[in-house]
């Protein structure tokens, strides 16, 4: 996997992440142009998309595009399986989830991290990462409470 966008319906971009090294004008220009080809093609067609050299896979949920960019030779089902469970990983963690959730949690957008690593999948089970996901929230929460709260409750 090249890059996965996560933009709106607006074209109001989301999350980005990128596996190939390219300086910011080119993610810029490469986002502005992705986006629009995305948002061109209509809602009833193929979410598979020839673009550049490079193959698009996209899948809308609720008012979010998930789109990863492929490279020619790799499996646009696998790509739309990865989407999928992506989006099962965020409904699972944030209920629901929606552009909103991805907006005002940012910082948690670790949870990507803990599925793909360097644009290939680390693991598909989904317990495993929600597991993963629930220690990273309890060691920022003991970063965040103060030490005398720990000591005063006995913790430490």
């Amino acid at each position: 996997m090249q890059f996965m966008l996560l933009f709106s319906r607006q074209g109001k971009l989301r999350l980005q992440k990128w596996y190939v090294p390219l300086s910011d004008k080119e993610k810029k220009k490469i986002t502005r142009e992705f986006v629009q080809t995305v948002l061109a093609h209509k809602p009833k067609m193929c979410s598979f998309l020839e673009w550049r050299d490079l193959k698009i896979v996209y899948k809308r949920h609720a008012s979010l595009y998930f789109c990863c960019a492929i490279e020619d030779q790799d499996n646009e089902l696998i790509i739309l399986e990865i989407i999928h469970r992506y989006v099962e990983l965020l409904d699972k963690y944030f209920g629901k989830v929606c552009a909103l959730d991805i907006i005002f949690n940012f910082e948690k957008n670790f949870i990507l991290d803990e599925f793909l690593l360097g644009g290939e999948v680390q693991g598909t089970s989904k317990k495993n990462v929600l597991k993963a996901i629930e220690q990273a929230d309890l060691l920022q929460e003991e970063a965040e409470t103060p030490r005398s709260v720990l000591e005063e409750i006995g913790l430490t």
